[in-house]
């Protein structure tokens, strides 16, 4: 164990690649202490990947990527713009109503921020709002992307978790509605203070023209999450549909797509599919030598001793979660983190669904925390602001985030009403 640990941490302070540190740390392992032959690290990996489920990985992935290079966003930017745009502090709310809508399509808060970031913090900056404003909003509302479904982190946490996706997806529903509305009550808040005025007029003509325009795009979260509603077709089946109508609509419909594009985009797809699943991997590996080891029954012993409360496990939980996704890559924790919490958790009795919500939105909260906050250093490159004053923008935002954690995690109906609904 102290091998495996020490040479796990020592590999991620030298800044070794995660999937490297955790392949690394299970090879000397399996090698030095466990007698194995080597196969079995290659066994275990491919076991790793080798999930139905996990199919869908690149599917929403090309999903956001077809979205941002299809035009689609400059027709939901339009739409929210008529729909909140004359409410005061229009283009704050606006932001997180785009915010909204994109996260029914991309699944992931990096495209989130690279793709509607640039239009919102742009038209932001032309209506004279402070520029830290505008990068705190899109740094915050980008966070609701991976908590509406569909959702690249959900699935990921699915497949490790051995939960039902459908039903992560069910229960994110709530959660993310209650994250725009509290950012909307911070951006009203903040425009009375500051005396920012609505940025449009509210005309049922404009609203209806943005809307039909949006109608197309504005299909998508419609056709992946109805479908799944109604057991039409799976999450998987769901995020090939959702490929599917994106090209029709890059196409056909908005003919903003060329072959050359769709190339690159396809490329795109599958070096980010590659990082994603070769982490998935590594992580399988090193899940399964913590269980060799008794790691994971050993820290689930620790954490019973100190309480057996649901709520109390839930908030030390939270706290290490939030530690960690302020240093760690989303998609490497939560491979790291579920086998090490899901034996503790399932023994005081907390839903599986519920603390997937609470995993994935904890990590979401680490994307706009330093020091490894993707979504601060690609709206740090988008607004062409500093590293420094890009986290001081979304520190303040923080605290919506985070009274809605603290909501999910003591009030599991919160989470588990939908799911309850659709699925049980």
């Amino acid at each position: 164990m102290a091998l495996l640990l020490t040479v796990f941490f020592v590999l991620l302070l030298i800044s070794v690649p995660v999937f490297v540190a955790l392949g690394g740390a299970s090879l000397a392992y399996t090698h030095f202490i466990g007698n194995l032959p080597d196969f079995v690290v290659l066994h275990r990996m491919v076991g790793g990947v080798d999930s139905f489920p996990l199919i869908a990985v690149p599917f929403f992935i090309l999903a956001g990527n077809l979205m941002n290079s299809a035009g689609i966003t400059n027709r939901i930017y339009d739409f929210a713009t008529a729909a909140v745009g004359w409410l005061r502090g229009g283009l704050g709310h606006v932001n997180v109503a785009g915010s909204v809508i994109f996260a029914g399509m991309s699944g992931t808060a990096v495209a989130d921020a690279g793709g509607l970031g640039t239009i919102e913090i742009k038209a932001m900056r032309d209506h004279g709002y402070p520029v830290e404003f505008a990068v705190g909003i899109t740094a915050a509302s980008s966070t609701i992307g991976p908590i509406i479904p569909p959702s690249l982190p959900m699935v990921i946490f699915g497949v490790m978790a051995n939960v039902s996706i459908g039903q992560l997806f069910a229960a994110g529903f709530i959660p993310g509605l209650m994250m725009a509305l509290c950012m909307m009550i911070y951006v009203t808040w903040y425009a009375h203070r500051h005396s920012i005025g609505r940025d449009a007029r509210f005309r049922w003509g404009v609203l209806g023209r943005s809307f039909v325009r949006a109608v197309p795009a504005l299909m998508t979260p419609v056709i992946i999450i109805g479908g799944m509603g109604t057991g039409a077709f799976t999450p998987t089946e769901g995020a090939i549909a959702a490929c599917a109508w994106a090209l029709f609509l890059g196409f056909v419909v908005y003919r903003t797509l060329s072959l050359r594009r769709f190339y690159q985009i396809s490329l795109n797809t599958i070096e980010t599919t590659a990082s994603v699943l070769v982490i998935v991997a590594a992580a399988s590996l090193f899940g399964w030598v913590l269980t060799v080891t008794q790691v994971t029954a050993q820290f689930t012993a620790l954490l019973l001793t100190i309480t057996d409360d649901p709520l109390m496990l839930l908030l030390i939980i939270n706290i290490i979660i939030l530690i960690v996704g302020c240093f760690m890559e989303t998609i490497a924790a939560i491979s790291i983190l579920v086998p090490i919490f899901m034996p503790s958790v399932l023994a005081v009795g907390i839903d599986p669904v519920q603390f997937g919500v609470v995993m994935v939105l904890n990590l979401m909260i680490g994307l706009i925390t330093p020091p490894v906050g993707m979504v601060l250093f690609v709206l740090s490159r988008v607004a062409n602001l500093s590293i420094e004053r890009t986290v001081k923008a979304a520190f303040p935002f923080l605290v919506p985030l985070l009274f809605v954690l603290v909501l999910i995690s003591a009030i599991p109906g919160l989470t588990l009403y939908l799911p309850t609904l659709w699925y049980r």
